[in-house]
């Protein structure tokens, strides 16, 4: 008799995007000649580049023909793909191998799937907020107990907490606290909350890990939107990283792959648990991709490659700029607003504090969304969605056309009603 994995029912945050689709659809049908902006979701609006659309239109072309068809290809990335890679991380000072790159089709199925390394009763520690895969994939894996509303967690996950007062980056444990955390996931540049690590703070984790063999799994989907030098965009940057993390990222948000899907994780030859030999990680996840994954699209690893020639870094990095300046455009009217905005400066996306509203306290999460949708006609994402830390705040997101950005710009400073300051 067949029967479901009960962990699916564990899940509680799915209600997020189809709530806030409900509340946008009632308020539409309410509204017919109202026109909303959306400021909530992080997909990119931007056409692919020309040097990008040529190295996908020369694969597509030679699919076509018999003898420079290719079928499956090597399920770690094809070979060119790889070395790109390569010479991209080298760019920064960073060494790594070839063997040491997967290519994959985005950083999120990545994110999910790179737990399976791992001990069932591995500690595992997400900040809080978070992206959901983090933590919904270990909730399906079977590592957590039921979600506690009250607490805002679930049993058996270790969340590190993020505020104002930590710039939204925890610190590792500190010798007073017993337990030791096996698997540690950070996010830089941080998607709620757009903040950045610095190279401090990602040696302290660095430090942490190498002392208690743990392992840190470092979501860099973001890492080209950092314009401050002085900021970190991979953890290999850190001493003694390449012992102790993986890395994630992806070209959905440099290039704008949203759709076409390409990605990689670097799982070093160096990075070891407390059980395990140098290189036996990298053979693991080399055995899991070869097993569950045929590769990459081939059509889009050669696009991935054109994205990573001098014109498609260029290009790509002209993309950001664009969504960088939506981002400035946005923050700077929140600002004259007088509302408090974390991001925005090294990430595509703003964390702002929700006003206060007329009983004198702040608005929840779910306020503030209504009030800007009612008001402004301007749709953000709940930061209590993200996590518990979350309550409190929104995420705007900076990707959109520029005149649908000036738009919903102009109908916050004109229609949004906020207390006196």
């Amino acid at each position: 008799m067949a029967k479901l994995n009960p962990n699916y029912r564990k899940l509680s945050a799915g209600y997020l995007f189809p709530e806030i689709a409900r509340r946008v659809r009632e308020y539409s049908a309410e509204h017919p000649d109202q026109t909303i902006y959306r400021l909530g979701i992080g997909n990119t609006t931007e056409p692919l580049t020309p040097t990008i659309l040529q190295g996908l239109h020369d694969r597509v072309t030679a699919l076509g023909e018999r003898g420079t068809y290719t079928g499956y290809g090597d399920e770690q990335g094809e070979a060119e793909l790889r070395d790109a890679l390569v010479a991209y991380y080298a760019q920064r000072g960073v060494t790594l191998d070839p063997g040491e790159m997967f290519v994959s089709d985005g950083a999120k199925a990545d994110a999910a799937n790179i737990q399976n390394l791992f001990a069932q009763g591995s500690v595992m520690a997400i900040q809080n907020p978070a992206y959901p895969v983090y933590v919904d994939s270990n909730v399906v894996a079977g590592r957590t107990g039921e979600y506690d509303a009250a607490a805002g967690a679930y049993a058996g996950l270790r969340l590190l907490e993020g505020s104002p007062d930590n710039g939204w980056f925890a610190a590792p444990p500190g010798p007073e606290q017993d337990e030791q955390l096996d698997v540690v996931y950070l996010c830089s540049p941080n998607n709620p909350t757009g903040a950045v690590a610095t190279r401090e703070q990602l040696q302290a984790w660095v430090d942490y890990a190498r002392q208690h063999r743990a392992v840190i799994i470092f979501d860099a989907a973001y890492a080209e939107f950092i314009a401050d030098p002085e900021l970190p965009r991979s953890i290999y940057e850190i001493e003694g990283a390449r012992e102790c993390a993986i890395e994630l990222t992806s070209f959905s948000k440099f290039s704008g792959f949203t759709g076409v899907r390409l990605g990689w994780a670097v799982v070093p030859y160096a990075l070891r648990t407390e059980d395990s030999e140098q290189g036996e990680l990298n053979r693991m996840w080399n055995r899991r991709q070869s097993t569950f994954f045929n590769g990459a699209s081939n059509i889009a690893q050669s696009g991935g490659v054109a994205a990573l020639s001098e014109a498609g870094q260029r290009e790509s990095r002209a993309l950001v700029a664009y969504y960088m300046e939506n981002a400035r455009i946005i923050r700077s009217a929140l600002r004259e607003l007088g509302l408090d905005v974390t991001g925005g400066d090294n990430a595509p996306y703003l964390w702002v504090r929700t006003p206060t509203g007329p009983d004198g306290q702040p608005l929840g999460s779910w306020d503030f969304f209504d009030q800007l949708l009612r008001e402004a006609q301007v749709v953000v994402t709940p930061g209590a969605g993200f996590g518990s830390a979350g309550e409190g705040y929104v995420r705007f997101s900076a990707f959109g056309h520029r005149e649908n950005i000036e738009a919903a710009v102009q109908s916050i400073r004109g229609k949004l009603r906020l207390p006196e300051r």
